[in-house]
């Protein structure tokens, strides 16, 4: 179930002036849309739209919308912000039933760096895909993609399928994408070449 609860406002104005109107009475202004209903112009006190936003659990997850006596559920899909003050300016809710089937953006991450034998050498993670998009359920919306470094080497490649995905989850996308290299560093590359002609020279001199 939803973790976070978003008590809504309805706006009466739209447009960059109801927008600034929405932000000066302390609110966030939004828009909901999706399913079979007309887009609604609504607004969030700032505080509380603040505090949904920080636990780090409001994009891109199961959100139940709070209007009156009615609720319903919701997913986050973008929150803009002020370049200079960071603040939420505004933010787009899409409709959906618990149980529907979305297609999202989760972030990707990486664990045991120390177990990989290409970063020891000096390599580096060269990430080709910091989100990789899912089709899933609304209400099993996984949190991240964890993909393991153990044993990989400068040179190896880590794709999706490197990762098992929950029951009833899968990639958008038909094709293995990439998600990661890893790439040896110049600094590297220089020790492997230094190393190379100590070797070559050590051969030379003992035929």
């Amino acid at each position: 179930m939803a973790e976070i609860i978003l008590n809504v406002e309805v706006r009466e104005r739209t447009g960059t002036g109801g927008a600034r109107e929405t932000r000066r009475a302390g609110k966030v202004p939004g828009v909901l849309y999706g399913g079979a209903k007309d887009p609604v112009a609504i607004s969030v006190k700032s505080n509380e739209f603040r505090k949904a936003l920080y636990t780090g659990k409001l994009l891109g997850h199961l959100v139940t919308l709070k209007h009156g006596a009615e609720s319903q559920q919701v997913i986050a899909k973008a929150v803009d912000m002020d370049p200079v003050t960071d603040e939420p300016t505004h933010f787009d809710l899409y409709r959906v039933d618990e149980h529907q089937a979305i297609k999202i953006a989760v972030p990707v991450h990486f664990k045991n760096h120390e177990a990989s034998p290409g970063l020891k050498k000096g390599g580096t993670i060269n990430i080709v895909r910091h989100e990789v998009e899912l089709v899933c359920p609304a209400d099993a919306i996984p949190e991240e993609l964890v993909f393991d470094l153990t044993g990989l080497d400068i040179g190896d490649t880590i794709r999706i399928s490197a990762v098992e995905l929950p029951k009833g989850v899968k990639a958008a996308m038909d094709r293995d994408a990439v998600v990661a290299t890893l790439a040896g560093s110049s600094a590297s590359a220089s020790a492997d070449a230094a190393s190379d002609d100590e070797a070559a020279a050590a051969a030379s001199t003992t035929v």
